[in-house]
């Protein structure tokens, strides 16, 4: 599509918003903030935002999805009335977005709530949003916590998704096949299993689990997608991009002594460091024409969560051009942390064995402000409510596979992978 027909697609879909942030002096508990019905949040140790109800939503589809989000919200900002007492990254207008892995089929969103409550360094704002002609509301903190407290998911059970556990595991054998025949490098395989309870979802149930058990995870609900990320696609402050990728996952015991052993093995690990540098490498080529210069750790490091550990790098370089953090985001998608190398091979490989659409997960996930700071998580240790059945979930998980790989140990690892989510899911 091109510029102008994206511009005259959108001339009907922005409105022209008026907003107002003002710092507050309690310190609250974002969790107990969320909102009963379809919460938005982005929270990491305690930081980060909750959001309330839509001002403006943009729902879009397709290999534009990108381009047309940011034109969007690029028309949207300017229009908006805006009055920002802080003047910081995450003040003012904030959107928060979650997209489609594929370009088909699948579709995207970007949501600006009409409260979003921000913390950070010790910092509490308010941004409420209205359009016109309606003013803003001065919503108190008080007003935003709910009268009943989380209830705990009743009665969920869980059934295979697209694959057997021996299906998908055959789709593993032949991906390896492939790879040892040359035909690519990598590929990320995912396998998605089904969740049904006896009522919809009280999603603040989960999500305050995910941010309790897994602190150093981003947890993030946008429009029924939910879950808690280990890694940081990018982000975009003040001219600063940092991106966080995991390659290399090893599931932990439940013994430290052993963990730390496990670890080291990891770190040695011909197969997980072949991984782990095709995912590093496809970043840093993503962001080099964007950044005046990039700083690549010649080692990986351990990541240790709850029930892995993984190969980490963080990658840091500074801002050349006038890109946006979703502009950058679409720039890394797909890394080969979610997708595999060479791309385009990885992705017909992945249509062709996986047999599911992946929806929003290992799509970018996160917020962007007017000035286009912002994070953008990848989705995954995620599920999907179902659009037209709240009972109905879909969980996630993925495993990269190199030509060393071994469809059993895979297996394994997708199982481990599945269980923040699953056990987010329990009473």
């Amino acid at each position: 599509m091109t510029e102008s027909a994206i511009r005259d697609d959108l001339a009907d879909r922005v409105p022209r918003l008026v907003a107002r942030t003002t710092q507050v002096p309690d310190e609250p508990d974002l969790l107990a903030l969320l909102a009963v019905h379809n919460p938005t949040a982005w929270i990491r140790r305690g930081e980060g935002f909750v959001g309330h109800g839509e001002a403006a939503r943009l729902e879009v589809a397709g290999p534009d999805r990108f381009a047309i989000a940011s034109r969007w919200w690029s028309q949207l900002t300017a229009a908006a009335a805006v009055r920002d007492d802080i003047q910081e990254p995450g003040t003012g207008l904030v959107a928060f977005g979650s997209f489609a892995f594929a370009d088909v089929p699948g579709h995207s969103t970007l949501v600006v709530p009409e409260v979003v409550v921000g913390r950070r360094a010790g910092r509490t704002w308010v941004t409420t949003v209205s359009a016109e002609p309606s003013l803003p509301s001065t919503s108190a903190l008080g007003r935003l916590r709910a009268t009943t407290p989380p209830c705990p998911p009743r009665g969920v059970t869980f059934a295979d998704g697209a694959l057997t556990g021996a299906g998908w595991s055959a789709a593993v054998a032949e991906a390896v096949r492939r790879i040892q025949a040359g035909q690519l490098d990598k590929v990320v395989l995912a396998r998605d299993l089904l969740a049904v309870a006896k009522a919809p979802i009280d999603l603040r149930w989960p999500l305050r689990r995910l941010a309790e058990r897994y602190p150093v995870c981003w947890t993030y609900a946008v429009r029924g997608l939910f879950g808690a990320t280990p890694e940081m696609l990018v982000r975009l402050e003040n001219g600063l991009v940092t991106s966080r990728v995991l390659a290399g996952t090893i599931r932990r015991s439940d013994d430290d002594a052993h963990d730390l052993a496990l670890a080291a093995s990891l770190a040695r690990s011909s197969k997980d460091l072949e991984e782990h540098e095709y995912a590093v490498r496809s970043v840093a080529e993503a962001l080099a024409p964007h950044c005046s210069s990039i700083n690549v750790p010649e080692s990986p490091f351990v990541l240790h969560l709850p029930n892995v550990m993984h190969l980490a790098t963080d990658l840091a370089g500074v801002l050349k051009d006038s890109s946006t953090s979703l502009e950058l985001a679409a720039a890394l998608h797909p890394s080969a942390a979610v997708c595999g190398t060479p791309t385009s091979v990885a992705l017909q490989v992945i249509g062709e064995l996986e047999r599911m659409d992946r929806g929003r997960y290992a799509g970018p996930v996160g917020w962007i402000d007017a000035a286009g700071n912002g994070e953008w998580g990848i989705a995954l240790r995620c599920a999907q409510v179902d659009d037209h059945d709240p009972t109905r979930l879909r969980l996630f998980a993925g495993c990269g596979i190199v030509a060393d790989s071994i469809p059993e140990a895979e297996l394994a690892e997708a199982q481990a992978k599945l269980v923040p989510i699953r056990d987010a899911l329990s009473p």
